[in-house]
Protein backbone atom coordinates (compact mmCIF):
# COMPACT_ATOMS: atom_id res chain seq x y z
CA UNK A 1 0.00 0.00 0.00
CA UNK A 2 3.22 2.30 0.82
CA UNK A 3 4.26 2.00 -3.13
CA UNK A 4 0.88 3.78 -4.12
CA UNK A 5 1.12 6.36 -1.92
CA UNK A 6 5.01 7.13 -3.16
CA UNK A 7 3.06 6.76 -6.43
CA UNK A 8 0.47 9.64 -5.44
CA UNK A 9 3.67 12.00 -3.87
CA UNK A 10 5.53 11.30 -7.26
CA UNK A 11 2.94 12.48 -9.07
CA UNK A 12 2.32 15.48 -6.74
CA UNK A 13 6.26 16.44 -6.92
CA UNK A 14 5.47 16.45 -10.95
CA UNK A 15 2.56 18.70 -10.64
CA UNK A 16 4.34 20.68 -7.90
CA UNK A 17 7.03 21.31 -10.35
CA UNK A 18 4.30 22.20 -13.51
CA UNK A 19 2.49 25.05 -11.01
CA UNK A 20 5.74 26.43 -9.75
CA UNK A 21 8.25 26.59 -12.02
CA UNK A 22 8.35 29.37 -14.82
CA UNK A 23 11.33 27.72 -17.04
CA UNK A 24 9.85 25.93 -19.77
CA UNK A 25 12.53 23.18 -19.48
CA UNK A 26 11.57 22.62 -15.71
CA UNK A 27 7.90 22.51 -16.53
CA UNK A 28 8.75 19.43 -19.21
CA UNK A 29 10.90 17.56 -16.50
CA UNK A 30 8.01 17.93 -14.38
CA UNK A 31 5.57 16.79 -17.12
CA UNK A 32 7.96 13.44 -17.49
CA UNK A 33 7.69 12.77 -13.79
CA UNK A 34 4.04 13.11 -13.49
CA UNK A 35 3.83 10.65 -16.73
CA UNK A 36 6.32 8.28 -14.85
CA UNK A 37 4.49 7.65 -12.17
CA UNK A 38 1.43 7.14 -13.48
CA UNK A 39 3.53 4.64 -15.77
CA UNK A 40 4.74 3.16 -12.37
CA UNK A 41 1.25 2.92 -10.63
CA UNK A 42 -0.12 1.02 -13.48
CA UNK A 43 2.79 -1.31 -13.69
CA UNK A 44 1.93 -1.98 -9.69
CA UNK A 45 -1.56 -2.64 -10.66
CA UNK A 46 -0.34 -5.64 -12.43
CA UNK A 47 1.71 -6.83 -9.87
CA UNK A 48 0.69 -10.26 -8.13
CA UNK A 49 2.29 -11.73 -4.79
CA UNK A 50 3.98 -15.36 -5.77
CA UNK A 51 2.59 -14.89 -9.68
CA UNK A 52 3.68 -16.37 -12.45
CA UNK A 53 3.83 -15.69 -15.97
CA UNK A 54 0.14 -16.62 -17.83
CA UNK A 55 1.69 -18.89 -20.08
CA UNK A 56 0.82 -22.64 -20.14
CA UNK A 57 3.37 -25.27 -19.49
CA UNK A 58 3.83 -28.98 -18.01
CA UNK A 59 5.32 -27.33 -14.67
CA UNK A 60 3.11 -24.98 -13.30
CA UNK A 61 2.36 -25.72 -9.78
CA UNK A 62 -1.15 -26.60 -8.53
CA UNK A 63 -3.62 -23.75 -8.47
CA UNK A 64 -1.59 -21.02 -9.98
CA UNK A 65 -1.83 -17.34 -9.65
CA UNK A 66 -1.60 -15.75 -13.05
CA UNK A 67 -0.10 -12.10 -13.60
CA UNK A 68 -2.24 -9.98 -15.51
CA UNK A 69 -0.38 -8.77 -18.04
CA UNK A 70 -3.00 -5.94 -19.28
CA UNK A 71 -1.47 -3.47 -17.61
CA UNK A 72 2.27 -3.97 -18.52
CA UNK A 73 1.31 -3.31 -22.26
CA UNK A 74 -0.63 -0.68 -21.17
CA UNK A 75 2.56 0.71 -19.37
CA UNK A 76 4.78 -0.22 -22.72
CA UNK A 77 2.58 1.86 -24.99
CA UNK A 78 1.89 4.67 -22.59
CA UNK A 79 5.82 5.02 -22.23
CA UNK A 80 6.27 5.45 -26.51
CA UNK A 81 3.34 7.93 -26.20
CA UNK A 82 4.51 9.69 -23.40
CA UNK A 83 8.21 9.91 -25.00
CA UNK A 84 6.39 11.70 -28.44
CA UNK A 85 5.14 13.89 -26.07
CA UNK A 86 7.77 15.02 -24.06
CA UNK A 87 9.94 15.49 -27.76
CA UNK A 88 7.43 17.71 -29.00
CA UNK A 89 7.35 19.39 -25.77
CA UNK A 90 11.05 20.24 -25.96
CA UNK A 91 10.56 20.99 -29.71
CA UNK A 92 8.04 23.78 -28.70
CA UNK A 93 10.24 24.47 -25.64
CA UNK A 94 13.02 25.32 -28.34
CA UNK A 95 10.93 27.29 -30.79
CA UNK A 96 10.11 29.34 -27.90
CA UNK A 97 13.22 29.80 -27.02
CA UNK A 98 14.50 30.61 -30.14
CA UNK A 99 11.78 32.74 -31.25
CA UNK A 100 11.51 35.09 -27.90
CA UNK A 101 15.64 34.30 -26.09
CA UNK A 102 14.61 33.01 -23.26
CA UNK A 103 12.59 29.77 -21.33
CA UNK A 104 11.10 32.61 -18.77
CA UNK A 105 7.03 32.21 -19.19
CA UNK A 106 7.24 35.36 -17.68
CA UNK A 107 9.62 37.07 -19.74
CA UNK A 108 7.47 35.51 -22.89
CA UNK A 109 4.48 36.70 -21.86
CA UNK A 110 5.80 40.35 -21.29
CA UNK A 111 7.73 40.40 -24.83
CA UNK A 112 4.35 39.03 -26.25
CA UNK A 113 3.03 42.79 -25.49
Amino acid sequence: MTVYFMCFFLFLVGLYGIVTRRNLIKIVISFTIMEFSVFLFFALIGYVENGVAPILTKNLPENPVFVDPLPQAMVLTAIVIGLATSAMLLAIAIRLYKKYGTFDIREINNLRG
